[in-house]
């Protein structure tokens, strides 16, 4: 899978970067606002989007709600210093990880974040390494990347 990751620390996009590698997934590129991940995301049409939910000027949740308002399908992943800062169906992300982000927590929520959504369903808020199970396949979405 390929994904974008904005984290306003250089550091932290590195790590995050290294370990979606260490998950066996493509880093498409790594920006540091808000605003440049939607351009990336423009760029890029990645499927999945790890971001950090606070950067400067423009935060992740409203880097979220643009990238959605474009591309309905989008698959976004908040990551937060902050314990659960806001409920993930509220910014529209797939779920939303705490810092550190442990390695298996990561794996499961981009493995989580390619499962179809349904319609109306929760984000699944991802708190340790056991990723959700699928309660019912049936879905509506009809097209995929």
């Amino acid at each position: 899978m390929r994904v974008l990751i904005a984290d306003d620390q250089k550091s932290v996009g590195t790590s995050l970067a290294e370990m979606v590698g260490l998950c066996h997934h493509q880093v498409v590129e790594v920006v540091s606002t808000g605003m440049d991940a939607i351009q990336a995301y423009d760029r890029h049409r990645p499927d999945v989007v790890l971001m950090d939910y606070r950067m400067p000027k423009l935060n992740g949740i409203t880097a979220c709600r643009y990238i959605l308002a474009k591309d309905p399908k989008a698959r976004v992943i908040l990551i937060s210093g902050w314990s659960a800062p806001v409920e993930p169906e509220a910014s529209g992300a797939t779920a939303i990880l705490t810092k550190p982000v442990a390695l298996p927590m990561l794996d499961a929520a981009l493995t989580a974040a390619m499962q179809p959504r349904k319609q109306k369903e929760q984000a699944a808020v991802i708190v340790d390494a056991t990723p959700p199970q699928a309660a019912d396949s049936t879905e509506r979405e009809s097209t995929s990347h």
